[in-house]
């Protein structure tokens, strides 16, 4: 081993790696998702912003790195930890390797500890925070690990401008409230007929009701839902306009806020493709794509709402129906890419709710 790298967990729990990508120290809350495809679209996740992420699934990279599957513009994560990472991608579309996509972004990687054996003491103990180093760190040093605290994560990732693809030869007008939106939720929309108008995170109810959208999709996003106490207040007034919305994965949560019901931080949340959801009408289950912390709280949800999947591991909350508007919102990720796509019918469901209001 050139050089040592040190990952210090704040339960004092130490790995020791080798670093690649881009060099220095970083500190961040610690992750994992069990995917073991699609980490490109992991890694351009606004979702991942403040969070150091580990991919579980032993080599990474083997596809190199392909623009176009982004789902923003670059990371939003802090760092990226895995067993192996490939020095030889093979892959007709790849333009780079990992290395170099780390080192151009700024972001620390860590490579050579065990994942798995990360895994299960985040699973064990809950998702807490660490520092990657280029030394050990000293007692006082792991005390402040605690300290930090991801803020205004929403605001860090949205958009900052209000950005319109082109109106002609579409059907209907959906405004994408952007709190940190994958890209791939804007394409599944335009594959349906839509023109998206894509809005910060700071736009008001008002500003969107004089859009005269026809719909409304509320996007993903990262950090604690409960923080966004203003996005909350004009989600609330935004619904009394009997709009079309759907909401996804943030969304779903600031939806549910808004509606009177409340959120939890989850031991260590859900990442991964492989997430069986229940259809609670239908009993047929699904398999998702999620990457989240927190959860709506299912016995807060106030009357007018109700319960429509459930996760079948842990029985959180993975989608409302709102009976008093044309709303509804789920906690998974119905336009996953690379997958599972089992749920993408529910743009359809969304596109259908607006033509019955048209």
């Amino acid at each position: 081993m050139e050089k040592a790298a040190y990952l210090t967990l704040s339960n004092g729990m130490v790995f020791e790696g080798e670093p690649f990508g881009a060099e220095g120290d970083v500190t961040g809350e610690l992750v994992f998702t069990t995917a073991m495809t699609g980490y490109l679209e992991t890694l351009t996740d606004p979702s991942y912003y403040g969070q150091m992420v580990t991919q579980t699934f032993p080599l990474i990279g083997n596809y190199g790195i392909i623009p176009s599957d982004f789902e923003s513009e670059g990371p939003a994560l802090k760092a990226y930890i895995v067993r192996q990472w490939c020095q030889v991608p093979s892959n007709f579309r790849s333009e780079g390797s990992l290395d170099a996509f780390l080192n151009e972004y700024g972001i620390v990687g860590l490579c050579g500890i065990d994942t798995r054996a990360l895994t299960r003491i985040v699973r064990e103990y809950g998702v807490m925070n660490a520092r990657i180093s280029s030394r050990p760190l000293s007692e006082e040093e792991i005390k402040k690990l605690a300290d930090y605290r991801i803020v205004d994560a929403v605001k860090a990732v949205s958009c900052k401008e209000i950005e319109a693809s082109p109106a002609e030869g579409t059907l209907r007008k959906v405004v994408l409230w952007d709190f940190g939106a994958k890209a791939n939720i804007r394409r599944e929309l335009l594959k349906r007929g839509c023109q998206v108008i894509t809005v910060p995170s700071t736009t008001t109810a008002k500003e969107i009701l004089e859009m005269e959208p026809d719909g409304i999709m509320l996007s993903n996003g990262p950090g604690d839902p409960a923080e966004n106490v203003d996005i909350i207040a004009e989600l609330k007034s935004l619904c009394e306009a009997k709009k079309p919305i759907f909401g996804i994965c943030l969304g779903h949560q600031l939806l549910a806020l808004s509606q009177g019901a409340k959120t939890t931080k989850l031991k260590y949340g859900h990442r991964g493709a492989n997430q069986p959801v229940l259809e609670k009408e239908t009993g047929r289950i699904y398999v998702t794509s999620q990457n989240h912390g927190y959860a709506v709280i299912s016995d807060t949800l106030p009357a007018h709402a109700k319960l429509s999947y459930e996760n079948v591991n842990d029985k959180s909350c993975e989608g409302v129906d709102y009976e008093n508007m044309p709303a509804f919102s789920v906690q998974f990720h119905p336009e996953a890419c690379g997958g599972p796509k089992d749920t993408a019918f529910l743009f359809d469901r969304f596109i259908s709710m607006i033509d019955e209001q048209k």
